[in-house]
């Protein structure tokens, strides 16, 4: 966690970009929105870490679209691998945090 606590910003180019929106109709903007609103649980993924550590996140944009987001930090920065709409049993993990933080309907 200690990366995403330093981190400054995002990293973007052609190919994170337009890969989400491709596959998943998720636009960068809405990736970068879920890790300014609350409750943001972010995760270890231990299965996709070879080269670099990576991690996912479960977290809701400004709108309210609930979306799970594979990222890594390179250089101080989020690099978004992709993003797509939380699966069911995502949801239901995210809306259990809601209720612990007190963030339900919010």
């Amino acid at each position: 966690m200690e990366d995403l606590l330093r981190s400054t910003g995002f990293e973007w180019d052609e190919g994170n970009t337009d890969k989400s929106w491709i596959r998943h109709k998720v636009r960068w903007t809405e990736c970068e929105e879920v890790f300014f609103n609350s409750p943001l649980l972010v995760l270890a993924d231990e299965r996709h870490s070879g080269a670099e550590p990576r991690y996912y996140a479960l977290g809701k944009t400004n709108s309210g679209r609930h979306l799970f987001v594979a990222f890594t930090v390179r250089r101080d920065l989020i690099r978004v691998i992709s993003a797509r709409d939380m699966s069911r049993r995502e949801r239901q993990e995210f809306a259990n945090a809601e209720q612990e933080s007190g963030q339900e309907g919010s």
